[in-house]
């Protein structure tokens, strides 16, 4: 066929002919099969269809002289342009033969499943997709659940006019890159019924410290398209890879997300998704199950490997995962470079420091980065003012962006942004992907920043002090300090560090040390754990209705209370441990006075009021207490 490849005969050498999401589907079918990695099949219209397309319909001087007009940096010219080229683009008609090609591939797809009309997801590929310098991601459409040779056609057709999204425009403008040189290829692929399931994003590194030795895994239920565009807060499981490949079940963090929508297929009535409420039992469980957890975390480590073989350097990666409902069976979808960490030098500590020891803040979510930033808050709902809020045209250089989501037509304005803070999302949505691109401090999955903040309030977006990104009222004062690592003389003593958050434990690893001298276990307890443990065990007999509904909060997704405790306290130490691995880490039992003891949810039930606590019931005396042993049935010698 002239325009039509199977994916299975691509490799990432045809980057030029299929771009790059069709060349590493083709590479990891080729080679990875082998593994037991399981890719969906599917067929590739190479960039000469498109090509064709445009000649075909002689779109290319039109498409030339709006482009060629345009300010990048006027954002309603930027849109109104954007605009115009791909509705040139969607009125054009296919070449006969490239549309014959279309309709013969798709059916003999559809015939090997025994279909006459199989279900398929069409995507975008362009040429200029993760290159090792930038990341060309999410700018392009994809199209799910697509049946039948007529909606094929008009996907095809949506894909080819998504190369002139308005972010693709002005990310090219950004880097350097002709728009007539990139070229775009469809991917056509067998669905995978994750609306029946769960699917997601897995990364080699933790995206936020660039941590190289774990997989980070974002899943929700449903189509994976939500958890791209921020939809909802997806759960967050950490798996720690040298102990992966040593045959142990290394899972050192699991995060309950709030996943109270998904998307499914739709109706059958010209919508091809919809997305349905999920009921509270699913929503208060992990969406993949450990072992599950464990696969996906295989199978990106191997596919990391593969490819920093085939380049000769580290290449971490970016990988999308969907589980068939129909058959429990795991698929790879799409697998890229990631490009952010992958290039950063690591020769130079920037750290941010706050004051925030007397603060209250007005509400957190995930950090994205590590910096701070303060500005005045501009809340969105839109592009085009609607609701009562701004449009793109009066938002003001250097303000704070406060919106439920961002998708790519966004990224112009994000640009203009001192930080972001969103409603929805986890740490490979939307936002935050493109947060870390622009070096901006961002708070993902707040739940209601939009309410809770005002237009015009000054406010400072902390991400510095760990996972949980703070906004505080005003303009707090902060430090910028930046060291030079190769500046730093050499020792004859082995330094080894206090660590006491787990959560900034994978960033300090990249501090010179010769591992951990002190984790306090007092410290995991307060900042992960949250609840007195006694409050865990008996808080049903207090008749303590507000603390049994906070606690039953907490723990959803765990067994019991008591497997809540043991395992938030085995993922606090392991965490610690994989970031200084394989140096040593000591970690010391709780030594909390009943005064901080008091301090946790529902600690006042269970405390005595002690005059010094300082030389109270804590540490040893505790361990040795008989109410202490009756009530956790345990002797300490």
């Amino acid at each position: 066929m002239k325009y039509i490849v199977d994916l299975k005969n691509v490799s990432l050498s045809d980057v030029n002919l299929v771009g790059g999401k069709n060349a590493s589907l083709g590479e990891m079918i080729q080679h990875l099969g082998i593994l037991g990695i399981k890719v969906p099949n599917g067929f590739a219209i190479t960039v000469n269809g498109y090509r064709d397309f445009i000649t075909h319909n002689k779109l290319d001087k039109s498409i030339k002289k709006l482009i060629s007009k345009l300010n990048p940096d006027d954002i309603i010219e930027l849109r109104k342009t954007g605009l115009e080229v791909r509705e040139l683009i969607r009125n054009g008609v296919f070449p006969e033969d490239l549309k014959n090609e279309i309709q013969t591939k798709y059916r003999e797809l559809s015939e090997t499943y025994g279909q006459t009309t199989t279900d398929v997801a069409v995507r975008s590929s362009a040429t200029a997709e993760d290159l090792p310098d930038a990341s060309f991601a999410g700018q392009q459409e994809t199209f799910l659940n697509v049946r039948g040779t007529e909606s094929i056609l008009e996907s095809v057709r949506n894909c080819f006019a998504s190369l002139f999204t308005d972010r693709a425009i002005s990310y090219r403008t950004s880097f350097g890159f002709n728009h007539f040189d990139v070229g775009l290829s469809v991917c056509v692929q067998k669905m995978v019924r994750s609306d029946l399931s769960s699917s997601g994003v897995a990364f080699s590194l933790d995206t936020e410290s660039g941590f190289k030795d774990v997989v980070m895994i974002n899943g929700s239920y449903g189509l994976g398209e939500m958890i791209v565009q921020g939809a909802v807060s997806p759960d967050e499981f950490i798996v720690f890879k040298p102990l992966l490949e040593k045959g142990f079940s290394p899972i050192i963090e699991k995060k309950l997300g709030n996943k109270n929508k998904k998307m499914v297929y739709g109706d059958g009535q010209g919508k091809l998704t919809k997305i349905i409420n999920i009921d509270e039992e699913h929503q208060s469980n992990f969406c993949i199950n450990d072992n599950q957890v464990l696969q996906i975390s295989k199978w990106v480590t191997s596919i990391e490997k593969y490819y920093s073989n085939l380049k000769g350097y580290w290449c971490p990666m970016d990988v999308e995962w969907a589980i068939d409902g129909l058959s429990n069976e795991l698929y790879i979808v799409q697998a890229r470079p990631e490009t952010i960490h992958s290039r950063r030098k690591n020769d130079t500590l920037i750290e941010y420091k706050i004051n925030s020891e007397n603060l209250i803040p007005i509400l957190k979510g995930s950090a994205i980065g590590d910096g701070v930033s303060c500005g005045q808050v501009v809340i969105m709902h839109s592009l085009d003012g609607r609701d009562g809020t701004i449009d793109v045209s009066e938002f003001v250089e250097g303000s704070v962006l406060v919106t439920d989501m961002t998708d790519p037509d966004w990224e112009p304005i994000m640009k203009k942004a001192s930080a972001i803070v969103t409603n929805k999302g986890g740490r490979t949505c939307h936002a935050a992907i493109v947060a870390r691109e622009m070096g901006l401090p961002a708070i993902v999955g707040s739940i209601n920043a939009t309410k809770l903040l005002k237009n015009n309030q000054n406010v400072t977006i902390s991400c510095c002090e760990g996972d949980i990104g703070f906004v505080y009222d005003g303009f707090i004062d902060y430090e910028k300090n930046e060291t030079n690592l190769k500046d730093l003389p050499q020792i004859p003593t082995p330094i080894m560090l206090n660590v006491g958050s787990p959560e900034s434990a994978f960033k300090f690893s990249n501090l010179p040390n010769s591992g951990v001298g002190l984790a306090r276990e007092e410290f995991i307890i307060n900042n992960y754990i949250k609840v007195h443990p006694m409050a865990l065990l008996k808080h049903k007999e207090l008749d303590d209705n507000k603390l049994t509904d906070e606690i039953n909060s907490i723990t959803k997704g765990y067994e019991n209370e008591e497997t809540f405790f043991v395992k938030k306290l085995s993922y606090g130490i392991a965490r610690i441990a994989a970031a200084f691995y394989p140096q040593k880490v000591i970690v010391r039992l709780s030594d909390f006075k009943s005064n901080e003891y008091k301090n946790l949810l529902g600690g006042i039930h269970f405390e005595p009021d002690e005059e010094n606590p300082m030389i109270g019931w804590r540490g040893a005396s505790r361990y040795y207490s008989d109410k202490y042993k009756e009530a956790f049935g345990m002797e300490i010698t």
